[in-house]
């Protein structure tokens, strides 16, 4: 077993747009559910698998391997948005990144944030939590409203911020409608008002661009089992340098402080608890974490950049201009942003008057069609191994379920 804990890449494992051979076991027959859970590659299975094989044969001897396998995965992320290794923490999931912005934000009492009605509870529970514990005023606005009236939308973003906001927390993409939202415009208005821009990235990160730095994205949190194609209990979070060091570590650890392991491997009289804490992000990372959803994520996310993210958006939007279209002529009303630039991998739907969208899913269901109804949209969220000539087969499901 190498050091270097690297996941083998056979001539196997190399993706290719519109081809599900890396995913043997799927067993259903279209898979368009990727912004809930992703199913697991043969790439995710094969690194899970090294990492348990090297922790049965070596134990203990196994974690050096395995923490520098982290340190390069940090790498990689900040290869995806734009950012550097050293500004990438390993958190479990997206919301524990929101969590920890919330809490160690120097924040002052009666300071103003901005949320959105519409939005994933992941990305405004955190920050209803932090207004009732500093004595903030939480601001919501509606979400949808940058979909069908979006030169509205900022202009009433813009009132809030003329009025004074600390932090505005947005989603990359809208979970129900797959709305992309203009994230480089709104950290623009941000920042001309003093504010900071907070990202909810995972129905974003892997699917479409994103470049925290062009973007002017101060902090971003994103967990691994959707467009990642990860496990779960694995995510990152990104933070601006000057950002991370202005926060407050109120959920430090031991594994906080600089030089955290010294004294478990170079003798006596090392043990201290006055050690600095890290002043970069990575001072989140507390305690010991999930060395299985980050051996995983590493594979994953190796497939996503062999393939490219803009290739990926680019194949996934093809297969859903011809989804929608003709879901539209069977009577669908489409929530999919009418701008390109508004469009994500995933497409949210209403159906036919008269037609209970539980049912319909369920139907769908039972003839091997993955999708979700997340609050009564009937959501269709393809990636990069759904092929096109799948689109006929969605639709002949369809047309099946309308029929019972």
């Amino acid at each position: 077993m190498s050091d270097d804990a690297a996941p083998p890449r056979l001539p196997s494992h190399a993706p290719k747009l519109g081809d599900r051979s890396l995913f043997p076991k799927l067993r259903a027959r279209v898979y368009a559910n990727h912004a809930g859970v992703a199913p697991a590659s043969v790439a995710v299975t094969t690194a899970v698998r090294q990492l348990c094989d090297d922790y049965e044969e070596r134990g203990v001897g196994a974690v050096g391997s395995w923490v520098r396998q982290r340190l390069r995965l940090r790498g990689k992320l900040g290869t995806l948005v734009g950012a550097r290794a050293a500004d990438i923490a390993l958190v479990p999931n997206t919301t524990r990144g929101v969590v920890d912005i919330a809490l160690c934000l120097p924040w002052r009492t009666g300071e103003r944030v901005v949320t959105f009605a519409g939005e994933f509870p992941a990305n405004v529970t955190p920050w209803q939590r932090a207004a009732s514990l500093f004595g903030l005023e939480l601001v919501m606005l509606p979400a949808d409203e940058h979909r069908v009236a979006p030169e509205a939308a900022l202009e009433r973003l813009l009132g809030e911020l003329r009025r004074g906001v600390r932090l505005v927390a947005v989603s990359a993409v809208e979970f129900q409608t797959g709305l992309r939202m203009p994230l480089g415009e709104l950290a623009a208005c941000c920042h001309a008002h003093g504010a900071e821009l907070f990202v909810d990235a995972v129905q974003a990160c892997g699917i479409v661009p994103l470049d925290v730095g062009a973007e002017g994205i101060d902090y971003l949190a994103c967990g691994a089992h959707k467009w990642l194609m990860g496990l779960e209990g694995a995510g990152f979070l990104y933070a601006r340098p000057e950002c991370a060091a202005a926060l407050r570590p109120v959920v430090a650890g031991w594994l906080s402080h600089e030089d955290a392991l010294g004294f478990l491997f170079r003798g006596p009289g090392l043990l201290r608890y006055d050690r600095p804490l890290r002043q970069s992000i990575d001072f989140v990372e507390s305690g010991n974490t999930n060395g299985v959803g980050f051996a995983a994520l590493e594979a994953s996310l190796d497939l996503l950049l062999e393939l490219g993210v803009p290739a990926i958006h680019a194949h996934v939007s093809t297969y859903l201009d011809a989804l929608e279209a003709g879901l539209v002529e069977r009577g669908f009303r489409s929530l999919r942003s009418a701008e390109p630039a508004g469009r994500s991998g995933a497409l949210g739907v209403t159906p036919p008057a008269g037609t209970s969208v539980v049912d319909l899913h369920a139907a769908l269901v039972e003839r091997g069609i993955a999708c979700a109804v997340p609050d009564g949209v009937l959501r269709f969220s393809p990636h990069w191994p759904n092929a096109l000539d799948e689109v006929p087969v969605v639709l002949a499901a369809v047309d099946a379920a309308l029929r019972r």
